[in-house]
């Protein structure tokens, strides 16, 4: 019988701020007010704080809500894994005078009207949300590099918040949670299988990521050609598949 163990711990966040530079303590995050990026096809990327109870305000299409956790030790599935509750990040793009960033169906307007909220991944009513906004040049062009590109930003955005809560003690997690996988050889194989979105643009997901729901060193499951994944129990509670729809 072997066993694989993972623990994730929890940060849960009472106030979050927004200033020049990122910091981070046991239950307060101070976010970076400004990202510049230079990128031809990138025109504007804009980072608003929004508290909670206030969402009251007009964006572009939901690109994708996005928690903030990160590997402490180990890889995605066993070791340990710090996450911030109390706040995660919500992307929403553009093309400048053009198409907004969608697959199927675009959800720009007010946000209180297109983010159901208190569902599983989704913020709660309770949560602060960073929302980050990324305006393309009006001459790029709306295909699946653009679409990525946006998600590569936000992800090096929020490796700056990862960094940091790598270094937090975990004495100090708000809760903790420990996972451990149990194969016994001479039991049933028991297998669930979960259909993922393989079509382009936003409608895509990522496997295996560096980070817990991150993008870097993630595979397009359209680039597996949508091959079948075997993953285990405590790799997908760990954030091994990020989906981009």
């Amino acid at each position: 019988m072997n066993q694989r163990e993972l623990k994730i711990k929890a940060f849960h966040m009472n106030t979050v701020t927004s200033g020049d530079k990122f910091q981070l303590d046991a239950n307060a995050l101070q976010i970076k007010n400004s990202y510049d990026v230079v990128d031809e096809d990138i025109k504007e990327v804009s980072i608003q704080l929004l508290s909670p109870y206030h969402l009251n305000v007009s964006t572009n299409t939901i690109m994708d809500v996005i928690p903030i956790s990160t590997k402490v030790l180990g890889q995605l599935g066993d070791g340990i894994t710090h996450t911030l509750t109390g706040v995660c990040v919500v992307l929403t793009g553009a093309i400048e005078e053009g198409e907004q960033m969608h697959e199927f169906g675009s959800s720009e307007g007010i946000l209180s009207e297109n983010l159901q909220l208190n569902r599983v991944g989704t913020p709660k009513e309770t949560d602060y949300i960073i929302h980050i906004d990324i305006l393309a040049e009006k001459q790029a062009k709306f295909d699946r590099e653009l679409c990525l590109k946006m998600f590569e930003i936000t992800d090096n955005y929020i490796q700056e918040i990862r960094e940091a809560l790598k270094m937090m003690d975990g004495r100090l997690a708000t809760e903790s949670h420990h996972f451990v996988e149990t194969y016994n050889v001479d039991k049933p194989k028991v297998a669930l299988v979960k259909q993922v979105a393989g079509q382009g643009a936003m409608y895509d997901n990522m496997i295996f990521p560096n980070e817990p729901s991150g993008f870097a060193g993630g595979t397009s499951i359209i680039d597996m050609n949508n091959v079948p994944i075997i993953i285990s129990p405590n790799e997908y509670r760990d954030g091994a598949i990020r989906a981009m729809v």
